[in-house]
């Protein structure tokens, strides 16, 4: 999903993990969950080579309305010809540095800030609605609602990293949700869904909005998002607690080495969303 103008067009996304929750790349925005990119069959017959580095030097640029990426002093677009600008300097340097680290050919699988700077100037800012609509899905589905019966020690991992969270929503938020023992779904109080997606809605920044739909889809909790987006949760604690079932797994059972390489790249796609959220902020003075 990392585009330069005048260049060709490419974009990838991964497969859907997790039918209830989860999506593995923060899933296709205002898709419903667990539908499909109409594109997606086309792009996967039709990947192109990855294209060579035509560049010696990424920066930015300031503009009227913000900071555009550079590459050797020509401006850049998005996918959708859209100008590749950012809010802040801080993203902007992001950006710049995802494109510098490029060696001799330009790999999208590397630029996770890119491809969720594209996404929001291409995707959310003309369908804000649809993101909000997909986001709020969620807030009847929280991973956080649902929990093991046994092991006592999964039990205990999941009380000691969700139980805070949920009073934080609590008292932050006003959501009271009605937990589960095993996958059974429960409906969750009105006033609770309500509430969530009074949040959503209050996200006003396409590129935060963006961010929080990362945050959401690679956990499946809602609520472990927002924590992180208000600043309540830093991204490896929130990353940790919507991973404890994949921890104690691992103790138990041992690591899995193909496993491992997925939950890494989905932590990079998580980690440059948090990155994203906080960088679009200009600092206070």
């Amino acid at each position: 999903m990392s585009y330069l103008a005048p260049m060709n067009d490419e974009s990838k996304r991964d497969e859907t993990k997790r039918e209830d929750t989860r999506r593995e790349d923060g899933g296709w925005l205002g898709d419903e969950p667990g539908s499909a990119d109409p594109m997606r069959a086309v792009r996967s017959q039709t990947k192109p080579a990855l294209p060579r580095r035509f560049y010696a030097q990424a920066a930015h640029a300031p503009e009227a309305d913000g900071f555009r990426l550079t590459l050797d002093g020509r401006p850049a677009n998005t996918p959708a010809r859209n100008p590749l600008r950012v809010p802040t300097a801080a993203l902007a340097d992001l950006l710049a540095a995802e494109w510098g680290a490029q060696a001799a050919f330009i790999d999208p699988a590397t630029m996770p800030v890119t491809r969720l700077v594209n996404t929001t100037l291409d995707g959310v800012v003309p369908r804000r609605d649809a993101v909000v609509e997909d986001l709020a899905a969620y807030a009847g589905t929280d991973l956080l609602a649902y929990r093991a019966e046994a092991p006592e020690r999964l039990v205990a991992d999941q009380t000691r990293a969700w139980d805070p969270v949920l009073d934080w929503a609590r008292d932050a938020l006003g959501v009271r949700l009605i937990l589960s023992a095993g996958v059974v779904h429960v409906t969750q109080p009105p006033d609770s869904v309500a509430a969530l997606r009074r949040a959503v809605e209050a996200v006003d920044d396409p590129f935060r909005l963006a961010a929080l739909h990362t945050l959401t889809t690679l956990t499946g909790s809602l609520i472990l998002a927002l924590a992180v987006l208000h600043g309540h949760l830093d991204p490896d604690t929130a990353w940790a607690a919507a991973h404890v079932d994949e921890t104690y797994q691992a103790a138990v059972w041992g690591h899995d080495a193909e496993a491992a390489e997925r939950l890494a790249k989905r932590r990079a796609e998580f980690e440059a969303a948090a990155q994203v959220a906080a960088k679009v902020v200009a600092p206070a003075g």
